[in-house]
């Protein structure tokens, strides 16, 4: 494995936070550890650092929606691998999260030896989930069909997707990206015909139920 990594830690809790910095201190002598408390940071430091080596991303933190979260991520910045740390860790959640492109996924209940090895599995370009919980498979025709037409997005429809949920206009969303309002009147196109929707705001409910549905699940 290299000498140093860059990770971003995004939680809400700086005592979590600082626990998940203990527990990667100790992958190299020069470690990169930035750190967000809320999504819009975390989008932000992704964004910027296109170096990343790891993001340990919260579910559940300001401005997240649950697992559209990481949806919107996996847009920015595709290439990073991406843990969700979260404390929903029903299989449900675990599996929906993998499924939507998480590379691991660790329990806020895990030893500081777990966080260690399921980071390490990542690292080494492995998937990591908690050990010895049956994933199972979706009971919920909606929802997995809702995971195959988002899996089908490319990353920039996955990006198109995520801003226009934030409320962006084509124009804007052109802006942010750095190419033609054509471009991204294609893309939106393409986006709602692989959802199988009609309009944005039909897009943008149904990404939300992708986000909210898990975590109400387990209360």
């Amino acid at each position: 494995m290299p000498s140093s990594y860059k990770f971003v830690i995004a939680d809400d809790h700086p005592l979590f936070r600082g626990a998940l910095k203990q527990a990667l201190a100790s992958f190299a002598e020069t470690t990169g550890i930035l750190e967000a408390g809320d999504f819009d940071s975390a989008k932000a430091l992704i964004v910027a650092n296109d170096d990343v080596d790891l993001v340990l991303l919260d579910l559940s933190m300001p401005g997240a929606s649950g697992l559209s979260g990481l949806v919107s991520l996996r847009g920015v910045h595709p290439a990073v691998p991406m843990v969700v740390v979260s404390a929903h860790d029903d299989p449900e959640t675990i599996r929906r999260a993998l499924e939507l492109g998480a590379s691991g996924f660790i329990s806020k209940s895990a030893s500081m030896e777990e966080i260690r090895s399921g980071v390490e599995t990542v690292l080494a370009g492995g998937i990591s989930a908690p050990v010895g919980i049956e994933l199972g498979v979706e009971r919920d025709p909606e929802i997995s069909d809702l995971i195959k037409r988002l899996q089908s997005l490319t990353p920039q429809q996955t990006r198109v997707l995520s801003m226009l949920a934030e409320g962006l206009l084509n124009k804007q969303i052109a802006y942010e990206l750095d190419v033609s309002e054509a471009t991204i009147k294609a893309h939106v196109s393409a986006v709602l015909q692989k959802l199988g929707v009609d309009s944005r705001t039909q897009a943008v409910i149904l990404l939300s139920k992708i986000g909210s549905d898990p975590l109400q699940a387990v209360g």
